[in-house]
């Protein structure tokens, strides 16, 4: 009888085990079918950068990944926090004033693509014409480096102003060499402009700003950097990251839903030439 208990109790632990082997391989199956969803942390400006990168989120999305959005109001911080590890990537900002920020913060940020660029523009204070601009006329630029250097290249470009030669790209209101109306060039952090404008003649504004601030490029604008500039051609914004992650998988799953067809459409369809593919 205990023989026969045993053989029983045996049969029954080794149905056991082997129902539960076999449960064991059905389960590890199905989760190794499902495709694994990861996440890209990027810092961005409000608008149109994180817009962009909301209308990315699909196309992402088909890729395994999802994107979670740090909307930032200064060109440092984005910075900063990649630099730290905070933010995979961030999506704000031109090559040219990246490289005057790894130069002068030490930092070791690399852009992982170009994808678009947004026109300078002109735009009124107290001064609603560039005709009717007086002497000594207060005009308000960004005052970091390279964004001044392009603001004052559209000053040139409208007359009111010759730079140096070879100032180019790097000039600052020292490298002005005429100065017909003795315009008063006054220089303020670039997100402050658009709040400025009651007190300054004329303004020019960063795209991106101009955006935030409801100002249309094509519609209120005194004057625009053109298409052909060397502003333009130089000052493509970028997806940045830090260096030696540039070609990590995640990154190019970043840039490939960025530069897809879906997305040079909707940039097409809600900037009216604010902001411009350039893929």
């Amino acid at each position: 009888m205990r023989k026969l208990w045993k053989k029983t109790l045996a049969v029954v632990l080794t149905g056991t085990f082997v129902v539960g082997a076999l449960t064991g391989c059905g389960t590890k199956k199905e989760d190794s079918s499902k495709k694994e969803t990861k996440k890209i942390i990027v810092g961005a400006s409000p608008s149109p950068h994180a817009d962009i990168l909301k209308a990315a989120k699909k196309q992402l999305g088909k890729e395994g990944y999802t994107l979670e959005i740090k909307e930032y109001s200064d060109y440092v911080q984005p910075n900063t926090a990649l630099e730290a590890g905070d933010l995979d990537a961030n999506y704000f900002q031109h090559k040219p004033y990246l490289n005057d920020f790894n130069e002068e913060k030490g930092t070791h940020l690399v852009s992982a693509g170009v994808i678009h660029y947004e026109p300078f523009g002109i735009f009124p204070g107290k001064t609603k014409s560039l005709k009717n601009l007086k002497e000594g006329a207060v005009v308000a630029v960004p005052n970091d480096t390279t964004n001044e250097a392009r603001a004052l290249l559209l000053l040139e470009a409208q007359g009111f102003i010759k730079l140096k030669d070879g100032a180019s790209l790097t000039a600052t209101k020292k490298d002005i060499v005429e100065n017909k109306k003795n315009l008063e060039i006054k220089e303020l952090e670039a997100a402050q402009i658009p709040r400025s404008l009651k007190d300054v003649d004329v303004a020019v504004v960063n795209g991106n700003y101009a955006l935030e601030a409801d100002l249309e490029v094509n519609k209120d604008a005194l004057a625009v950097e053109d298409a052909d500039s060397l502003g333009a051609k130089t000052y493509g914004n970028i997806v940045a990251v830090k260096k030696g992650n540039e070609k990590s998988a995640a990154i190019k799953a970043l840039v490939k839903a960025l530069k897809s067809n879906e997305i040079k459409e909707y940039i097409e369809k809600n900037y009216n030439g604010a902001v411009v593919p350039l893929f």
